[in-house]
């Protein structure tokens, strides 16, 4: 298991927000989670250190989330 921090920056002026919304997929916090998903292979929950309304931006969020299998490294 492993414990991973991200420094994320966005523009949020094209999504509803930070936190994930049952009725409303177009949150940064849900784009986020699912390319994550996508990556690990594992169900992604970020946990921020803050949240950001619509159309608000970000520069340095803090967020983690927990790995349960092997660490993927990439480089980009």
């Amino acid at each position: 298991m492993t414990n991973i921090k991200l420094y994320i920056q966005y523009d949020g002026s094209k999504y509803n927000g930070w936190q994930k919304q049952k009725e409303n997929d177009n949150t940064i916090q849900g784009k986020i989670e699912n390319v994550l998903s996508l990556m690990t292979g594992e169900d992604i929950n970020l946990i921020a250190s803050g949240r950001t309304d619509t159309g608000v931006h970000a520069n340095m969020q803090v967020a983690i989330f927990i790995q349960l299998f092997k660490v993927l490294r990439m480089k980009y």
